[in-house]
């Protein structure tokens, strides 16, 4: 299949009440540190809800994995602020492209403390313009059933939720971009680029 080479998107930033701008760009290879302290200071739930377990392990290979990202295939973008005069990560949005080419799987966690400030529901909708640009045209990923927060969260940028072909703690959310609206969000990105 022919496909859209994906550069890496530019970075973005937005005002966070009075105190904060928050940045959004891509995940460099020399954000390792930055990841691993995300990582470290995730709450036991929110890393269970993340990736179904209670433990990651921090190998130098899945840290290079999660941060050396080939973004003409797949996307990994990181919100980040300044807090006592360095940059601190605060949340991260990614895609994987799937074997068929035109859909991916996605993953999205944001810092306990910055959970119910907006963050995520950003970070996921830049992601989604970002897979649309791409040409991916399904955006899908699995949630547990008892990730209320989560659930809310794909619900409100439009995705449905449905039930798991592996059972009843997880459901399958699933966002289509259909033609028109792909055609739409690349208009609408070239204005405003």
């Amino acid at each position: 299949m022919d496909r859209t080479p994906t550069p890496a998107p530019p970075t973005t930033s937005w005002a966070l009440g009075l105190d904060h701008s928050v940045t959004v760009r891509p995940i460099q290879p020399e954000d390792a540190d930055l990841e691993v302290e995300f990582i470290r200071c995730l709450s036991s739930d929110s890393i269970y809800n993340r990736v179904f377990s209670n433990s990651l392990a921090l190998t130098p290979e899945w840290l290079d994995r999660l941060t050396r990202i080939d973004f003409t295939r797949d996307m990994a973008i990181i919100a980040t602020v300044t807090l006592e005069g360095r940059e601190t990560q605060i949340g991260v949005a990614r895609y994987a492209r799937l074997a068929n080419g035109t859909s991916c799987e996605f993953a999205i966690a944001v810092a306990d403390e910055w959970q119910g400030c907006g963050i995520g529901v950003r970070l996921l909708r830049e992601l989604i313009a970002i897979a649309a640009r791409s040409g991916i045209e399904e955006i899908v990923g699995d949630v547990l059933s008892t990730n209320s927060t989560m659930l809310a969260l794909v619900r409100r940028v439009g995705m449905s939720v449905h039930p798991h072909p592996e059972g009843a703690t997880l459901r399958r959310v699933v966002l289509s971009i259909p033609a028109a609206a792909r055609t739409q969000l690349d208009l609408s990105h070239e204005k405003s680029g």
